[in-house]
């Protein structure tokens, strides 16, 4: 078993393990250390059955079924199926899934803090998944805006990101945004936050999923998102996972942002997603 970091900024690396490695409990102590640490653990080549991802899942926390009933695994409701596969003329999972820089599901109250992918049938040359640490991004902001922002709150919606299904055909773009935020109210979240587990200060949100900071004005709003968004894309602090079949990543989801890239044409791509609730009655992420 080998453990290396991938970049100075974030991830961590584990090759040379199986599965039967994993369920050793000084070994995953290992890979939970990582995710506490790194922001992002990457495991190379290991196999799972659907049975054993949400086994692992389960020793992180808690594996909640995905809010789209459709999308899930048919016999396992815990994993979500991301495809752009046919079988039969129908979808074999959802395509063009979080193909924007974002922290998985800051629109709600409480985000699932962990999240957990396996690469079940993976391209090598298309289909990478961006990834930029919020820890990071907060060390890189100008003092100027670290002060305007001390203390704020943010406005968090998916209005921005909606998918229209058919379920919406025929509404209004008025009647469709008043559903959306009934579905899915906007809620707030303080801007800067501290990590459980390290102490360290991030940076909570991305453009795509906020809708404004409380009392910046529009203009102020658009200079922050327009800061953010440099700092998040920033190539010399991204991280660009090139999928190599049956990878296993697992992530902070606050401190963690991410972004799918596109999948060339006439190539299938298939991962499972978890994702894991906390754990323990402390207050803490779990682990």
């Amino acid at each position: 078993m080998q453990i290396k970091d991938i970049t100075p900024f974030i991830g961590s690396e584990m090759t040379g393990v199986t599965y039967e490695d994993l369920c050793r409990p000084e070994v995953f102590d290992q890979l939970l250390d990582m995710v506490r640490s790194r922001e992002l653990a990457v495991v190379r080549g290991l196999g799972l059955t659907p049975e054993q991802q949400i086994e692992l899942a389960s020793r992180v926390g808690r594996p909640v079924p995905f809010l789209m009933a459709k999308y899930r695994h048919p016999d396992h409701p815990e994993i979500m199926i991301s495809s752009n596969a046919m079988r039969a003329n129908r979808p074999v999972g959802v395509a063009r899934v979080g193909n924007f820089w974002h922290q998985d599901s800051s629109y709600m109250k409480d985000p699932a803090p962990y999240t957990m992918l396996h690469g079940v049938d993976v391209p090598s040359t298309s289909g990478h998944t961006l990834y930029a640490s919020a820890v990071d991004v907060y060390e890189r902001l100008p003092q100027e805006w670290k002060d305007k922002i001390a203390g704020r709150t943010a406005l968090h919606t998916v209005g921005k990101r909606q998918r229209i299904s058919q379920d919406h055909v025929g509404l209004s773009i008025a009647e469709f945004r008043a559903l959306v935020e009934q579905e899915y109210p906007p809620t707030e979240h303080p801007l800067v936050r501290h990590d459980p587990h390290t102490g360290r200060p991030y940076l909570y949100g991305a453009p795509e999923y906020m809708q404004c900071v409380l009392g910046f004005d529009a203009n102020e709003n658009e200079e922050f998102f327009a800061v953010i968004d440099r700092l998040i894309q920033d190539p010399e602090h991204v991280y660009t996972h090139r999928w190599t079949k049956n990878d296993l990543l697992i992530w902070k989801t606050a401190t963690t942002y991410h972004a799918a890239t596109a999948i060339e044409p006439g190539v299938e791509r298939t991962v499972h997603r978890v994702s894991i609730e906390e754990a323990g009655q402390d207050g803490q992420w779990a682990a």
